[in-house]
């Protein structure tokens, strides 16, 4: 199974080195050609599983706890549209750390300062939802309903919790941590569609094989 580097195409691009002659190329990856998942499997859910992310983990080194290769980690990020790493991967706990002081300064800040406040579970006399818990509200937010049961209404009051900066913070990296994973069963499908999508196919001046096209060498004179 090859590294997602592998599975991108070269290109022979006409060298602007200041020394380059006219017939002098150099050869790069078409990183133009993006390896992606057929839209009927990315669209259906019962290609994947959902999977955590454990502690310090890395894209490979998920693939290779599921896949038993390291180099399928493009796999991992593209079946949940991860493209930049630094900010869609949850982050390492010294990384986060370093993130959290950066950001609010100080440690009383950090567990002390107060990000927003959100609401607690409401419910009537008959077991009945009136306000869910988790809503992001002012600090004196309060909710008026008639309760059927009781046949009176009513006012909820003290209904809200503050949420510290790291509550909020750590909340946004444990979601990061819920991806969703391609199973085992159809890793050879996606595969096998990916070696017939990224090759070249003839039909171009370009064209030299599967895996190369050339530049044509213009250059501009003044």
């Amino acid at each position: 199974m090859s590294s997602y580097f592998n599975l991108i195409p070269d290109f022979d691009y006409v060298s602007r080195l200041p020394d380059a002659k006219i017939s002098d190329y150099i050869r790069v990856k078409n990183f133009f050609r993006r390896v992606t998942l057929r839209e009927d499997i990315y669209q259906n859910l019962t290609f994947f599983t959902k999977y955590p992310i454990d502690g310090d983990d890395r894209p490979d080194n998920v693939a290779q706890k599921v896949y038993e290769n390291p180099d399928l980690d493009w796999l991992i990020l593209l079946a949940n549209n991860i493209t930049h790493i630094p900010t869609e991967w949850p982050m390492a706990q010294n990384d986060f750390d370093r993130f959290l002081l950066d950001k609010y300064d100080n440690y009383d800040t950090i567990y002390n300062g107060v990000h927003h406040h959100e609401t607690i579970e409401v419910k009537d006399s008959n077991n009945i939802t009136i306000v869910p818990a988790g809503l992001e509200v002012s600090s004196d937010f309060t909710q008026s309903y008639f309760d059927y049961f009781d046949k009176e209404s009513k006012t909820a009051t003290n209904i809200t919790r503050p949420v510290t900066n790291y509550e909020y913070e750590e909340k946004l990296e444990n979601d990061k941590r819920q991806i969703f994973i391609l199973k085992q069963e159809y890793l050879t499908v996606v595969l096998d569609d990916i070696d017939e999508i990224m090759p070249y196919e003839k039909g171009s001046t370009e064209f030299i094989d599967r895996n190369l096209k050339k530049a044509e060498n213009i250059r501009l004179y003044q």
